[in-house]
């Protein structure tokens, strides 16, 4: 069983016990809203949709990239500020843009080290999305975008080069670090948020905005 498919998993079991339903709040979910994406992302990964069936072969994966980008798009819109749907673009295409150039500099071995280079692109993409998106909703859709992001310039460098190789975009370990990275994004937004909350004196009164809610909670008063 693949590693994002685990994590899937145990997001939806925290998701039945209750103990994620500010995060939930924050990107426009209910419960069993919730756990339909997650099983649709795990049906999902299972399933690749054709683009182009020449040499190289190119493919989508539903659950590894069709999915998280409908949901982030959806989180976008419910969002309804221009200023959030900006924010959300630049910091997806930045976390996109971080990734690809460290791809390019440093390549992990998938043969030396105690940890499989999906991992730790997962967790790079999640810091650098909480760090650029400062919120739980900007630092999931730049985690996950970004990720995808740099899977498609990957895909097109490979047909550039003309790499006779298939390419299946959100598919193999993409699901693993798209996962991941957006789990990590969300959960330092929330840890952070909730200790920088504190320290600022509470939660956010209610009649607050959510973009205000949103900026209390990662810490940007910059707008």
């Amino acid at each position: 069983m693949n590693f994002g498919v685990v994590l899937l998993i145990g997001a939806g079991i925290l998701i039945l016990l209750g103990v994620a339903q500010q995060v939930l709040d924050r990107l426009y979910l209910n419960d069993k809203q919730a756990l339909i994406v997650l099983g649709a992302m795990i049906v999902g990964s299972f399933i690749d949709i054709p683009l182009y069936r020449g040499t190289p072969a190119v493919s989508i994966n539903l659950g590894g990239a069709i999915i998280p980008v409908a949901l982030s798009i959806y989180v976008l819109v419910k969002a309804g500020t221009t200023k959030e749907t900006v924010r959300g673009i630049i910091g997806a295409l930045l976390v996109g843009a971080v990734l690809y150039g460290v791809s390019k500099i440093y390549d992990f071995d998938t043969d030396v080290g105690f940890i499989e280079p999906q991992y730790l692109w997962g967790i790079l993409a999640g810091v650098i999305a909480y760090i650029i998106g400062r919120s739980r909703r900007l630092a999931f859709i730049g985690a996950t975008i970004g990720v995808l992001l740099t899977d498609i310039a990957h895909a097109l460098e490979t047909a550039i080069r003309g790499i006779p190789s298939p390419t299946r975009i959100g598919g193999a370990g993409v699901l693993d670090t798209l996962v991941l990275a957006g789990i990590i994004g969300v959960v330092l937004a929330e840890l952070i948020g909730e200790t920088r909350e504190r320290i600022q004196g509470g939660p956010v009164p209610a009649g607050h905005s959510e973009e205000n809610s949103e900026q209390r909670e990662g810490g940007d008063n910059h707008g």
